[in-house]
């Protein structure tokens, strides 16, 4: 087990990524990750890496699904949700953290065309269009957060880095409307649905939307 970890922490301090198979149900492409963004990555068996994620996925992505995924991190849903939408499909991956999009653009130019192609967005999604500022994590990437959210998990920030934040009412007005959208951005869930006040309205969609006890109340009067 030491000797284990040692190696992870190795491979993280070495910035080292890796290519894992997704799952069969999910078409059974490959996609890069890192255990830099998430130690859960290191595995091979990549479906017991986030069981609830790709079950969501299947309960929410059909056959030719146009999806949105706001904080795509290193694209497990995105890909998981290209091999469910299948080729007539259309996937968005809007991530801010310069190092993932790197990773989401080389595992979208895998090519295979029984999945849906995956647009990979470099931007956060805020309640306005501004410059934010984007903590990057001690710990895992995953847990990055932008400026007025305090994230335990972070362990603090090894950098800021500033980025283009963007709101969801600039991307439908861009990008084709979504079926299915999924957020996951570390407690500032509520600002990104603030910026929707156009679209939520006009758009039928599935949302899969990961909230904070702090921020329920708000969520629950937007929808």
């Amino acid at each position: 087990m030491l000797k284990n970890l040692r190696r992870i922490a190795e491979l993280v301090s070495r910035g080292v990524i890796l290519k894992r198979r997704l799952p069969s149900q999910f078409g059974g492409g490959f996609l890069f990750v890192s255990p830099d963004s998430g130690l859960k990555y290191y595995r091979r068996d990549l479906h017991r890496a986030d069981p609830t994620l790709f079950q969501m996925a299947k309960e929410l992505v059909h056959p030719g699904d146009v999806v949105w995924d706001i904080g795509a991190n290193v694209g497990l849903f995105s890909f998981a949700a290209a091999g469910l939408a299948g080729r007539e499909g259309h996937v968005v991956a809007v991530e801010p953290d310069a190092w993932l999009v790197s990773l989401l653009r080389r595992s979208s130019n895998l090519l295979d065309p029984s999945r849906s192609p995956v647009v990979v967005i470099p931007a956060a999604v805020s309640d306005s269009m501004s410059l934010a500022k984007l903590h990057v994590a001690s710990r895992a990437r995953s847990a990055n957060f932008i400026d007025g959210v305090e994230v335990t998990e972070a362990g603090g920030a090894r950098r800021i880095d500033s980025v283009v934040a963007v709101t969801l009412d600039w991307l439908l007005e861009n990008l084709p409307p979504p079926q299915v959208l999924k957020i996951d951005v570390e407690g500032m869930e509520h600002r990104r649905l603030t910026g929707a006040s156009k679209w939520l309205p006009k758009v039928r969609q599935r949302i899969w939307c990961e909230v904070l006890p702090s921020n329920a109340d708000v969520i629950s009067n937007i929808l």
